[in-house]
Order: structure tokens, then C-alpha cells, then sequence
């Protein structure tokens, strides 16, 4: 039975009744507090309170200014969550952090790298495994989504790669023309354009593109559906993860990365050509004839290797990320970030890789 809290000022004293809880007070609150506002008494009664909770202790410990009255009648328990109230500190004190040393924090960055690294394999594995059973069962192949990843990956990507391509073939183009002016080496532009861009800057760049677009943004996804726990409803309803979700987006990525270098080393090569012939006064015909022997064939080999390395690598580095989300948005923005930075960096690595194990191929000796 609910007992309506009621507030008596009597000549000296103040007097509380009934049950003093939130649930009580709040159709009376706003009357409540105006009556204890107007309260300047010391002397306060609540012997006839039959029930107190925290929230009316801490509304009558704000209404005695932080310190007990000079004269209190209360029951035990009235008392006790009072007391318990008055033992609060004012400003709950910041979380005291621990001082990482030097040696900590390069302990736990190679343990976080290690853990990352485990994961990517233990999903490399899982993607080994999920080829196999499509090959087994091919009726379960995800068709809609293999392409769909491929456009979106791949044709999406080509005007902000064409973009990026030709003004990098143009500025390399620029001041590489300015050098070999100097020494009367013009001829030597096609050399230096065509073994750069089919074999390096080609790969690196898209890369480096595809990894802030498309990789951030499969991350995303992932993370957003582990978010809104859709990863989660797959699971229920039977249907793999790693075969409706993660294989279309490697798949999807690795197709469309040797395509797309192959796409930015042509336009970047054309915007070479053009600054070539406004520098230099060399003719597109003789950029064009001397392009295949200055530039053996197997330097466009490494560049699509490269590329369909990048893909996988970029691809599988952005679903971890994203299969690791938390449910919280926060998660959500670091885990993508760490993608985008993680995929970078690997790629520089596996280029530098390639550049070590592939230097006596592609590479004219005078």
C-alpha cells in the first residue's frame, strides 16, 4: 500500500512522514523540493517516515547543505541510508592509470600485433576452408556477392584512380624532364616512366587508394553489422559468416586490384606522354614504339602480381578489423582506423618484399 511522502514545518522543527521513496515522490517532486527549499529549521523529525531511499537521502542531504542538522530523530534504517549517503564523495576522483614504461608499451604493441596476426591467419585458414566446401558444393556459391564486391571494388574505383594516376604521371613526367634536360638524356623519360609506374608507383598507389576506400569501407560494414548484431543473426539462422560475408569482399577486392592497376599505370603513362610532348617535344608515336623495349614484359607481370597480392592482403587485413568490433560506435571508428593504417603498412611491406626477391627480373643491364 503506497503512502504518499508529506513535509510538516512545525515552530522549530521539521517533520517528515510516509514513505520517502522516488517512486512516491515524483508525482509531488517539484512540491517536495520547493518545501524543503523553504526549510532553514535544524531540527528535522523523521521518526514517522516509513520508508527511505537513496534518492530522497541525497534530495535531504542537499537540502541540509552536505552536513547533518544539529538535532535528527530517524529509525535505524532511515539513518543508515543516510549515513551511506554522507560517506559519498562530493566528485567521484579520477581513475588513477598506471605509467606505462618505454619497454611496456613496445610489450604490448608487438603482443596486440601478435594477437592480429594469429587472427588474419586463423581467417586465412577459415577462407581455405570455405573454398573448399564451395568446390565440393557449388550450388552454394554466393554469385550475387562475388560480383557485387567486384563492382564495388573495382568499377566504382576507376575515375578517383584514373584522377590520382595521371596527375601522379604528369608530375613525375614534369620533374623528371627538368633533370634530363640538364644532362641531354630526353629519350630516357620513357625508361624512367615506364619501369616507375607499371612496376611500382602503379601497385603502391592503388593500393594506397583501395585501402582508404574500399578497405575502410568494408570494415565498416562488417563492424556496423556486428553493431546492429546482424553477424550474429546469420550465425543463428545456420548461414556462414566467412562464406556470405568475408569471401565475397577478398574475392571481390583481389579480382578487381590487377585490374585497376593495370587501368591507373595506362592513364598514368598517358599524362606522362602528354607532359612528355609539351617538355620535351616527344611525340606520342615514339613514346609509344619505344615503350614495350625500354619496358620488358615482365615488369607489367610483377606490377598485376603486385596488385592481386595487395587486394588479398588489403581485403582479409579490413575484414579481421571489422570482425572484431564491439558493439559500441567507438569501437567502430578505432578498428577502422587501425584497418586503413594496417593495410598501408603491410602493403609497403610486401612491396618492399617484392622489390628484394624480384630486383635481377624486369630490369635492363648496360
Amino acid at each position: 500500500m503506497s503512502e504518499t511522502p508529506r513535509l510538516l514545518v512545525e515552530p522549530g522543527r521539521v517533520v517528515l512522514s510516509g514513505s520517502w521513496t522516488l517512486a512516491e515522490m515524483l508525482p509531488s517532486l517539484s512540491r517536495l523540493q520547493a518545501g524543503l527549499a523553504e526549510c532553514s529549521g535544524d531540527h528535522w523529525d523523521l521518526s514517522a517516515v516509513t520508508r527511505l531511499d537513496s534518492a530522497a537521502a541525497v534530495l535531504l542531504w542537499r537540502t541540509w547543505g552536505a552536513k547533518w542538522p544539529a538535532h535528527l530523530v530517524a529509525g535505524e534504517l532511515p539513518r543508515q541510508v543516510l549515513t551511506r549517503v554522507a560517506e559519498l564523495p562530493r566528485e567521484m576522483p579520477d581513475s588513477a592509470r598506471p605509467r606505462l614504461r618505454f619497454p611496456e608499451w613496445v610489450g604490448m604493441l608487438v603482443l596486440k600485433a601478435a594477437a592480429n596476426l594469429r587472427g588474419m591467419i586463423a581467417l586465412f585458414g577459415q577462407l581455405l576452408l570455405d573454398v573448399g566446401y564451395l568446390i565440393r558444393h557449388p550450388q552454394d556459391v554466393p554469385w550475387k556477392e562475388l560480383t557485387a564486391n567486384v563492382y564495388k571494388a573495382g568499377a566504382q574505383a576507376l575515375a578517383v584512380t584514373a584522377l590520382v594516376g595521371f596527375l601522379i604521371g604528369v608530375t613525375i613526367s614534369y620533374l623528371s624532364a627538368l633533370q634530363l634536360k640538364s644532362f641531354g638524356a630526353d629519350l630516357f623519360i620513357v625508361n624512367i616512366l615506364g619501369i616507375s609506374i607499371i612496376r611500382e608507383l602503379g601497385p603502391v598507389l592503388v593500393a594506397v587508394l583501395v585501402a582508404g576506400r574500399s578497405g575502410s569501407a568494408m570494415t565498416a560494414q562488417i563492424g556496423v553489422m556486428r553493431v546492429t548484431e546482424e553477424i550474429d543473426v546469420l550465425s543463428t539462422m545456420g548461414i556462414s559468416r566467412s562464406i556470405r560475408v568475408v569471401l565475397p569482399k577478398v574475392f571481390g577486392l583481389t579480382v578487381a586490384m590487377p585490374l585497376l592497376v593495370l587501368w591507373t599505370s595506362a592513364v598514368a603513362l598517358l599524362g606522362g606522354m602528354l607532359a612528355a610532348l609539351l617538355q620535351l617535344d616527344l611525340s606520342l608515336v615514339y613514346f609509344l614504339d619505344n615503350l614495350p623495349r625500354a619496358v620488358p614484359v615482365s615488369n607489367l607481370i610483377i606490377g598485376l602480381s603486385k596488385g592481386v597480392v595487395f587486394g588479398f592482403v588489403i581485403a582479409v587485413v579490413a575484414c579481421h578489423f571489422g570482425l572484431h568490433v564491439k558493439p559500441n560506435t567507438e569501437s567502430l571508428s578505432a578498428n577502422t582506423t587501425s584497418a586503413v593504417v594496417t593495410a598501408i603498412t603491410t602493403v609497403i611491406l610486401f612491396d618492399a618484399i617484392f622489390a628484394v626477391f624480384t630486383r635481377q627480373i624486369g630490369v635492363p643491364h648496360l
